[in-house]
């Protein structure tokens, strides 16, 4: 099926999905850092928070699955009747191995990580010993996220061959040395900072790979196999009060095809949606990074999702929900990347 076709058959799918607005089971998938009480604050989640949320989890009777496996199954609408949950640490810090790594064998959980390569062995990260006794236990998955922790989209006035170059190189080079390392060949890839457009997508895609953003929301069957979402757990976005609502949402019914390319051309940036019939406007709730709520224009069967006045961050996000049914929500995050503003 070409794009053009799915671009035609994805709303009728929709229509027909969504029929009587019944929601359907998806995968929630978080995202760590830090699992300290003494590390950088924006990156970091308190030993006590994370055991709660790993509580609440257990409370809600949720199924913590491995990332591949539970994705693949979101992607094909074959989840189970409930969300499935898979969680995840990016840059393989030493608090990983030292606090979360415990508690989760204890509990049975799976869980992935997500290596930095170049980093392995330097202060405040993991050995390569700690890895290979992470990689041994069945529980755990090991995947790329990139050799250099570099970003990875293509720079204003970066040549387009020196761009591929340092793409290529990054993806390839982490690969080749995990599998050197610990035999091991995900096809996982988290972006570093959440930074992608459709180029590095392009490239994930030639290699097959699954891409996991930064941006929140649930993984279901009109999620793009390239830009997938995770819900940040950092201290100041996984506390327990808004955690059930983000342990039980549910992808939003739009086709991921249909969403614009991250790196926005002006500012604020329009997103546009065409939403299934599950999606009553009168119901949605759209808000933009550090404004808080922010209107939208309906026209047709169109909605405009626009901030009232620029924003200066690097990156950025318009996050939508929408009642999908039994006390859950429809989710969806778009997130912007502005390349005016310096890398971080």
């Amino acid at each position: 099926m070409n794009r053009t076709t799915k671009l035609i058959l994805l709303p009728l799918i929709s229509a027909l999905l969504f029929s009587g607005h019944q929601a359907r089971a998806d995968l929630v998938v978080l995202q760590y850092h830090h699992v300290d009480d003494s590390t950088p604050a924006a990156t970091s989640t308190s030993r006590s928070l994370f055991e709660a949320q790993i509580d609440m989890i257990g409370d809600l009777d949720l199924e913590v699955v491995a990332l591949k496996k539970g994705t693949l199954a979101a992607l094909d609408d074959a989840h189970p009747d409930t969300n499935e949950i898979a969680i995840t640490f990016d840059d393989a810090y030493e608090s990983v191995h030292r606090y979360a790594a415990p508690l989760l064998n204890k509990r049975d959980m799976p869980y992935t990580l997500f290596v930095n390569t170049d980093a392995i062995g330097t202060p405040g990260y993991m050995s390569w010993e700690q890895l290979r006794e992470l990689a041994g236990n069945p529980l755990v998955t090991i995947a790329n996220h990139s050799a250099g922790h570099d970003h990875l989209v293509k720079r204003p006035g970066e040549p387009e061959n020196d761009w591929e170059q340092r793409v290529a190189a990054s993806l390839d080079i982490a690969q080749n040395v995990l599998k050197d390392q610990l035999g091991v060949v995900e096809p996982l890839f988290a972006y570093p900072y959440g930074e992608f457009d459709q180029a590095l997508e392009q490239k994930l895609e030639e290699r097959g790979w699954l891409g996991f953003g930064q941006q929140s929301g649930a993984i279901g069957p009109f999620s793009g196999k390239t830009r997938l979402p995770r819900f940040p757990m950092a201290n100041a976005y996984g506390q327990l009060s808004s955690l059930k609502d983000k342990l039980m949402s549910k992808g939003f019914p739009v086709p991921a095809e249909t969403l614009p390319d991250g790196v926005i051309t002006q500012n604020p940036p329009t997103l546009q949606l065409t939403p299934s019939d599950a999606i009553q406007p009168s119901r949605l709730t759209c808000f933009a990074s550090g404004l808080g709520r922010i209107e939208f224009s309906v026209a047709g069967n169109d909605i405009k999702v626009r901030a009232p006045k620029a924003i200066n961050s690097r990156r950025f996000r318009y996050n939508c929900t929408h009642p999908a049914g039994n006390g859950s929500f429809y989710w969806l995050s778009q997130q912007w990347l502005n390349l005016n503003v310096p890398e971080d």
